[in-house]
């Protein structure tokens, strides 16, 4: 999970460090994730929250995925630039013997001073790598139909399974609908 060097404007910059947080790293991760989530959902992105989301609500949902990082139901990266946490993303992992095969990519954000430079691209790549580690080789998600997002699973070769309407609704109480999409990946 090494950072490559990419030229952006004719300037060298480092690119993404993708590492996986652990439960006992959590509390110190926190703080930049939380301004992450709140930056995002306040800019209108759909993860479970709506906008206004105020800083307590986000630091009580990071601090709840304690559990599952210690039981290994769910595994949380993050990618830094020269050190700061600018994206994340996580992966559920099903403990159900029906389901050891499968895993679902919830989460996934990048800063939005810093969409549009791979840094979302390399986090996927990074959970990939992390489902096949935990023999997982069906990954799943959904993202809110008709939005930038479902074009760039597409890109990274998801395919629509559906599309739910009225599944989640905005803070102004319109539903949205939401596409699910899948990969196979390679044994």
């Amino acid at each position: 999970m090494n950072g490559t060097s990419t030229a952006v404007g004719g300037v060298r910059e480092a690119g993404p460090v993708v590492s996986q947080v652990s439960a006992t790293e959590l509390a110190d991760s926190a703080p930049a994730l939380v301004d992450l989530f709140v930056a995002n959902v306040n800019a209108g992105a759909s993860l479970g929250y709506v906008a206004p989301l105020a800083r307590g609500d986000a630091l009580r949902y990071w601090l709840s995925l304690r559990g599952d990082l210690q039981s290994g139901a769910r595994l949380l990266l993050v990618a830094r630039v020269d050190g700061r946490i600018v994206g994340s993303g996580q992966l559920a992992l099903p403990h159900w013997p029906s389901a050891l095969h499968r895993a679902e990519l919830q989460k996934l954000f990048v800063t939005p001073d810093l969409k549009g430079r791979g840094i979302g691209r390399r986090l996927v790549a990074e959970l990939h790598a992390a489902a096949r580690r935990q023999q997982r080789t069906l990954l799943i998600l959904n993202t809110r139909n008709g939005e930038p997002p479902v074009a760039f699973y597409k890109k990274l070769g998801y395919r629509e399974a559906g599309v739910i309407p009225g599944y989640t609704r905005s803070a102004a109480d319109v539903r949205h609908a939401s596409m699910m999409l899948y990969q196979e990946l390679p044994a």
